[in-house]
Formats: C-alpha cells, sequence, structure tokens
C-alpha cells in the first residue's frame, strides 16, 4: 500500500485539477507542506509531482514552485496543411495578429539550407504574433521565395496570406513536411510573446511545397507549450 501512495496522490491532483477546483496558473503547495498534509515523504510527493509533470497537469518553474497547466488546451492538428485564420474559428477566445517585421531580403546561410535556394533569390520575411484570450502565445517566422510570391504586403500578412496565396494569385500549394521540437526560447520569443517564465518553447517547422513539388516556404511557428496540444489521427494497416 505505502508503494502506490504516491500514485493515490497524484490520482487525487489529477480529479483536482481536471474538475477545476485548482485552477490553471495556480501553484500547488511546495513538497514539504504536501508531505506533511499526507504525512509521507519527500520522495514520495517527488514522485507523484514528477508523474503529474509528465502527463501535463503541472509544469514546474523556476522561483514560482509547481504551476498548474491548462487542461484544455488550444488543439494544433500536426497533419494537414490548416492556416492560423481557419484554425482560430475553433478558438473559443478571440484572436488576433501583430506583423512584427515584414519586406524582401537576401537569405543567409541558415534560409538558404532550408529554402534549398542560392544568394541570387529574395525572401518575403514575415514576423507575427498571436494573441489569443488577450496573451500573445505563438510567434510565427514565416519566409517565401520571391520567385513564387511576387508580391506580398503587411495587410495581407495582417490577414490570411494562405487566401491570398491560394484564391488572389492561385497557387498550388500542396503538401508540407514538420518537424516538431523543443527548443529553449530566444530573445525574440521574449520580445513578442507572453511567456510567463516559462524557459523553452515547442517550434513546428514547416516546410511547404507546392503541386509541382518545388519548395517555397519555410515556417517556424513557436509555441507558449502550456497552451497547446498538437493532435493527429493515425490508422494502422492492414
Amino acid at each position: 500500500m505505502k508503494t502506490n501512495k504516491y500514485l493515490a496522490i497524484y490520482k487525487e491532483w489529477t480529479e483536482k485539477i481536471k474538475s477545476g477546483e485548482v485552477k490553471a496558473g495556480e501553484a500547488i503547495p511546495s513538497e514539504n507542506d504536501l508531505a506533511l498534509t499526507y504525512e509521507t515523504s519527500r520522495e514520495t510527493i517527488r514522485k507523484a509531482l514528477n508523474l503529474l509533470a509528465q502527463n501535463g497537469f503541472i509544469q514546474k518553474i523556476r522561483g514560482k514552485g509547481s504551476i498548474v497547466l491548462d487542461v484544455q488546451k488550444m488543439s494544433f492538428p500536426i497533419s494537414g496543411l490548416v492556416s492560423f485564420k481557419e484554425i482560430s474559428k475553433t478558438f473559443h477566445s478571440e484572436a488576433k495578429t501583430t506583423v512584427h517585421d515584414f519586406g524582401l531580403i537576401k537569405p543567409n546561410p541558415f534560409l538558404k539550407q532550408q529554402l534549398q535556394t542560392s544568394s541570387k533569390d529574395e525572401i518575403w520575411k514575415v514576423i507575427r504574433s498571436r494573441t489569443i484570450g488577450g496573451e500573445r502565445i505563438i510567434l510565427d517566422k514565416d519566409y517565401f521565395l520571391k520567385k513564387y510570391v511576387p508580391t506580398l504586403t503587411k495587410q495581407i500578412c495582417e490577414g490570411s496570406i494562405y487566401d491570398y496565396l491560394e484564391n488572389e494569385i492561385k497557387l498550388k500549394i500542396s503538401f508540407a513536411k514538420k518537424e516538431i521540437v523543443v527548443e529553449e526560447c530566444t530573445s525574440e520569443d521574449r520580445e513578442h510573446l507572453d511567456l510567463e517564465g516559462f524557459s523553452h518553447i515547442v517550434v513546428v517547422k514547416n516546410y511547404v511545397y507546392l503541386e509541382n513539388a518545388c519548395l517555397f516556404q519555410y515556417t517556424e511557428s513557436r509555441h507558449r507549450l502550456d497552451k497547446f496540444r498538437f493532435v493527429d489521427f493515425a490508422r494502422r494497416g492492414v
């Protein structure tokens, strides 16, 4: 029975969080306080807290303790090509886009590699933050090859770029390769996002191709890690 005490504590706190008794953003008691409450060792409490963290219920933040995460996270599809404007229709909060940087640039070595291009090509650079429910929680960094996207404006970027690409200049966007990683927050993240003490961020890297299999876009979509879950549907082949 003693061996499973940390599981009982874990289950009790998952129910408290799921039911809303303990709300997202609140700090749960310290290891010492919990050990006194449950009349057990700090090691047992630590096991329960680690399990809560592993399963996305809490996040340990330096200087703040263990903070309850929002278990009703916004869902972002992994497969498929869906624009932010299309996804934002599923949110229960108002969404807003702010353009921080826009213009034509020459590719640096990193972008030359990502877009498989040369120094002769020009690239549209678009840096936008996404505010949802009053918090800036996504930073999108988009790069489009000008030879495929001849014109682009800041006004278009404040709306839906994909709506413009597909319906105005009639680009046939076909598929994307995606990579999801967790990285340390950059100074740019700290400038444009409300990070709330988080030191890492979830980055979805997209390499987007046209119908003729030409790579025309590279994107880094940088998400605050407590606000989203990334979903997919998989079927086992027969």
